[in-house]
């Protein structure tokens, strides 16, 4: 285990990999993008479910619909 550890002084550490970094970063960023456009389209279709005589069908529709046009704006 202790034969592991690179050959260079502690102030300097591991060589970094920015490009996967980088990479990790976005895949970051664009996961938590979507996630908040499904978190948010979620409770607007809930919130019109709920407290209008809509329906399910209704705010299911409304909720894709948000989801499409939110996908289209981010892109």
């Amino acid at each position: 285990m202790a034969h592991d550890t690179p050959e260079v002084p502690a102030e300097i550490g591991a060589e970094m990999d920015y490009a996967e970094h980088e990479r990790t970063y976005n895949l970051f960023l664009t996961i938590t993008k979507y996630g908040c456009l499904s978190v948010a389209a979620l409770l607007i279709a809930m919130a019109f479910g709920f407290f209008t005589p809509a329906g399910f069908i209704s705010s299911t529709i409304l909720f894709i619909l948000i989801c499409a046009v939110g996908a289209w704006i981010l892109r």
